[in-house]
């Protein structure tokens, strides 16, 4: 195994173990929540005791995960939960999935730069890269497994290997609704800049098509109200899909307001910069990242234009793969982008932006959740309160003590406590259903509770209180 390559699986095995531990602590920290780990644990617990996809909503409703989002990918995590019945199992498999995605990077490298020591810094920038990080670390998300899943899709589809690239991206577009459009871009670049016409508008075609059935058939049928409960981040811009389109073409302004604000430009330097702006260098290759990233854009929900969240996940292959093919252009053109130069260029991005804990300690660097990992002793208290719940109770709990509770057939959203037998409350990170910081209305629902004889306090400690219902 030549140098390059060993430093690479080194560097993969590196932020597969940190990532995973880094996760795994987050969690017992209490920073995970209800909303989304608890609601992805209660998915595939359902599916491991054969209720599959079954969660519960937040108005205390039992409905299948795919009234909400087109993740079936997570039912394929039932037999690792036979295994490993655990909220660490789903966080760990998260890492190590989205550190794979390195080797592809460093294959398409080495193919379009001829050299391993430039493909291994792309497959590093890629590690680096901090919207990656921050993926990894947003609790758990089927669609965190469509990152490396499309970007071996990518390498797959430069071969001209199209049976390994169906299924890699047929996959990839069981992780969320919205992935098939980053499908149908890959299906353009592919029809354009390899002269495939042909068989990229085919598989262009059909990422349509799973993005259409997937929102247009499969959420209206099991939302319990026939429309995806995500329509009003859309509503400054005409609402559900057909009704953007129609705004496209009546109000085009509205659209270019709503995707320009400074937010909007931040979000974008930050997802190019750290990259060195080469994804502009092979426009067609960044068509893959367009879908999503416009949905960002127009999106008046805020974590949705912020690298610290999943909504880059299908962004991220895009940008990186076409950043390695700007970089071949412009070696084609007689410039060549030193690969010191790459991984200087990323690692100082990761200093100011990246989630590694350590850069707390230097001037300037990021601290945005540098604690997080840190078990404190309220932790330990929470800890001790949540295992008193039985497992087969229904339980009503604030968020994040519900991401610890959620491996169970019916769990609901404190103060919802119609059905529940157990009660679970953090007043120090109290929260109105899945919104944190409004303790009023969780604090005087607890007040109101405390005095009801239905219910007793069976334990109280630094905040953590668990009550059960006497009857």
């Amino acid at each position: 195994m030549s140098r390059p390559r060993a430093l690479l699986w080194t560097a993969v095995a590196a932020y597969a173990a940190g990532f995973s531990a880094l996760s795994v602590l987050r969690h017992a920290s209490f920073v995970t929540g209800r909303f989304d780990l608890g609601n992805m644990v209660q998915a595939v617990w359902a599916t491991a005791h054969g209720h599959p996809l079954a969660v519960t909503d937040l108005q205390g409703e039992q409905i299948s995960r795919l009234g909400a989002h087109f993740d079936p990918l997570l039912a394929a995590f039932a037999p690792l939960w036979w295994l490993w019945p655990s909220a660490n199992m789903l966080l760990v498999a998260q890492a190590v999935a989205i550190a794979l995605g390195a080797p592809a990077v460093f294959r398409l490298a080495g193919k379009h730069l001829g050299s391993e020591r430039t493909a291994l810094a792309f497959a590093l920038a890629y590690l680096l890269y901090p919207p990656v990080q921050w993926l990894t670390l947003d609790e758990f998300h089927a669609v965190a497994l469509a990152t490396p899943l499309l970007l071996w899709a990518f390498w797959f589809l430069d071969e001209e290997r199209l049976l390994p690239f169906a299924l890699l991206a047929g996959t990839a577009c069981l992780t969320k609704e919205h992935v098939g459009l980053a499908v149908a871009g890959m299906g353009a670049w592919y029809a354009l800049a390899h002269g495939r016409r042909r068989d990229g508008i085919a598989i262009a075609g059909a990422g349509v098509a799973v993005a259409v059935l997937a929102v247009g058939v499969v959420i209206p049928h099991f939302a319990p109200h026939g429309v995806s409960p995500f329509e009003h981040r859309y509503d400054a811009v005409g609402g559900s899909a057909a009704g953007i389109l129609k705004t496209l073409f009546t109000h085009p302004l509205r659209i270019v307001e709503a995707a320009t604000d400074w937010r909007d430009l931040a979000f974008v330097a930050m997802l190019l910069a750290p990259l060195l702006a080469l994804p502009l260098g092979a426009p067609l290759a960044a068509l893959a990242a367009l879908p999503e990233l416009g949905l960002d854009l127009l999106s008046s929900t805020r974590t949705q234009t912020s690298i610290h969240f999943q909504y880059t996940a299908t962004i991220v292959p895009a940008l990186v793969a076409s950043a390695v093919l700007g970089a071949a252009r412009l070696r084609r053109a007689g410039l060549r982008v030193p690969a010191a130069v790459v991984v200087v260029a990323a690692l100082a991005a990761n200093f100011a932006l990246g989630a590694i804990p350590l850069w707390r300690a230097f001037p300037g660097g990021e601290t945005l959740g540098s604690r997080e990992a840190h078990v404190s002793a309220h932790d330990r208290v929470a800890a001790r309160a949540v295992a008193l719940v039985p497992s087969g109770a229904v339980v009503s709990a604030t968020n994040s003590l519900g991401g610890h509770l959620s491996a169970r057939r019916r769990i609901l959203s404190f103060p919802l406590v119609t059905g529940a037998s157990w009660i679970a409350v953090d007043k120090r990170h109290p929260s109105w259903f899945d919104v944190l910081g409004e303790p009023e209305p969780t604090l005087a629902a607890l007040h109101r509770i405390r005095a009801d004889t239905a219910w007793r306090v069976v334990f109280e400690e630094d905040g953590v209180l668990v009550l059960r219902r006497r009857d």
